[in-house]
């Protein structure tokens, strides 16, 4: 079991490098690790969403250039956030889960933003909030949805054949 959990967030990260430019959308592509990171979270608690998020974004930070290891951070602690809010909150329902992973992408990129502001990173925060992060907060919220959703089918159909 802890093999295919370790191909998901590898195959999440190469999703990332390879799938997700495919998905463009006038320009904003989703952040397939983070969506990843947290739907494994939610279901394995806050150790494992701790590691499946260091793992996916030190892949995602190695594919991508830049300073190695922002990524990796940021969603190791959204990953270790949500599983320990999932543990204590009832958010096995999609109708939060949705929103949450919405709300996650915003908090991973203005957590991301303050590490790059301590190097000096020239973007205003306004600007990449309206042209970068709700855009992406709002893509990665509907292919959340049909991952959740598509997990959801697989579940109840599982169920039903045991």
């Amino acid at each position: 079991m802890r093999t295919l959990l370790a191909l998901t967030v590898f195959g999440g990260g190469v999703a990332h490098a390879t799938l997700a430019p495919a998905l463009r959308i006038a320009g904003v592509t989703p952040d397939l690790p983070l969506i990843v990171v947290v739907l494994l979270a939610l279901r394995r608690g806050p150790e494992f969403g701790c590691v499946a998020g260091f793992v996916a974004g030190l892949l995602q930070d190695a594919a991508g250039g830049g300073l190695l290891g922002v990524q990796a951070l940021t969603k190791a602690l959204i990953g270790f956030a949500i599983g320990a809010a999932g543990s204590r909150l009832a958010v096995t329902q999609p109708l939060v889960q949705v929103p949450g992973l919405v709300l996650l992408t915003v908090a991973e990129a203005l957590v991301r933003f303050a590490l790059l502001k301590l190097f000096r990173f020239p973007a205003p925060l306004g600007e990449l909030m309206a042209w970068v992060v709700l855009p992406q907060a709002l893509y990665n919220g509907f292919l959340g949805a049909v991952f959740v959703l598509a997990l959801s089918w697989i579940e109840s159909v599982r169920a039903r054949s045991a």
